[in-house]
């Protein structure tokens, strides 16, 4: 792939994007939106968090992605007996069978991969959350007084049950904003339903079958130059006005949601916006991103980051209600 210049380094992007997003679907039926923005973040090497119940097939869309991109992929059933040395790894003494002289090792733990599934992350107690967060935010970890960076890429994906919530510890507010996106995956529609159920183990083979588009190292290429794709002051104008428009305290906060927020989204929700603005820009053909390339994107971007209040609990509005206010009523900013 050519690197000397950007544009060329991503011309070829959007019809290899349109093939993934193709062997994605014959393993992954519907979800097309979630597989889209998932992608999305991949392409950005943004952590996501993934909430659905049980049975919509977020495994296996994960472990699908990481076998098309050809990245090491490693599972974590988070539970609530998980010590952050289950993650990180640790250092063992070791025996030389010749010699008989001991000395430390460290063993890696499933930490250090490309791709990490974080099943029910809200299962584990803050201490190992604690050690999670410094791998998404630093990509790197600390064991043993040492400081050992992680694979690149490195992303994280989470996964939360909606329904079931005793025995969970709520995911601080610093580690979901390092989550580029927080994503929904609902039930499947009845046609799609049907489809799932008469494949029965045919979608296992399928994944299997699924041939390797991309690799590592070209996906760290790729993210540079997303990176380098030029946006107008107007898209960024717009991006932070979404953001802004989340804080109660803020002016530009429309009263008919204020009351109904106790924290907004901070500065790296803006930085999001427009960096998966620039991505899905690219993976659609464009030059450059528009104002419709954040909106489509601004729910995944926001929805985990803002905190309702107790008068949204007791009158029953949700965060999709506060999404859905806030995008019809914070206007494109003009051009000029």
């Amino acid at each position: 792939m050519p690197e000397t210049d950007g544009s060329a380094g991503l011309d070829s992007l959007p019809q290899r994007y349109a093939q993934l997003t193709e062997a994605l679907r014959t393993v992954v039926v519907g979800q097309h939106e979630v597989v889209e923005q998932l992608l999305v973040a991949v392409f950005c090497e943004g952590h996501t968090l993934l909430v659905g119940v049980p049975g919509l097939a977020k495994t296996l869309l994960v472990r699908t992605l990481a076998s098309a991109l050809r990245l090491d992929f490693k599972r974590i059933q988070f539970t609530p007996d998980m010590m952050p040395s289950d993650i990180l790894g640790g250092e063992l003494l070791h025996s030389d069978a010749v010699t008989g002289e001991r000395s430390m090792r460290f063993l890696p733990g499933p930490i250090f991969a490309n791709i990490v599934l974080a099943d029910e992350v809200n299962r584990t107690p803050p201490k190992t959350q604690a050690a999670l967060l410094e791998a998404m935010a630093e990509r790197q970890v600390s064991i043993a007084g040492r400081t050992i960076p992680l694979h690149s890429p490195f992303i994280v994906v989470a996964t939360q049950n909606p329904i079931e919530q005793e025995g969970t510890y709520p995911l601080p507010e610093a580690q979901l904003d390092r989550f580029m996106f927080g994503l929904r995956m609902t039930y499947p529609k009845a046609t799609e339903e049907r489809r799932i159920v008469a494949a029965g183990d045919d979608i296992a083979e399928r994944a299997s079958k699924i041939r390797p588009l991309f690799d590592g190292g070209e996906l760290a290429r790729l993210r540079a130059l997303i990176g380098r794709v030029p946006v107008s002051e107007h898209v960024v104008e717009y991006a932070v006005a979404l953001a802004r428009a989340t804080r109660p305290g803020d002016e530009a906060c429309p009263k008919s949601i204020a009351h109904f927020i106790s924290w907004g989204a901070g500065p790296r929700a803006g930085q999001a916006l427009v960096l998966a603005a620039r991505c899905l820009a690219v993976l659609e053909g464009e030059p450059t991103p528009s104002a419709e390339h954040v909106r489509r994107l601004a729910p995944a971007v926001l929805r985990h980051r803002i905190v309702l209040n107790y008068t949204a609990a007791s009158e029953g509005v949700d965060t999709e209600q506060i999404l859905d206010n806030l995008i019809r009523v914070i206007k494109e900013p003009e051009y000029r």
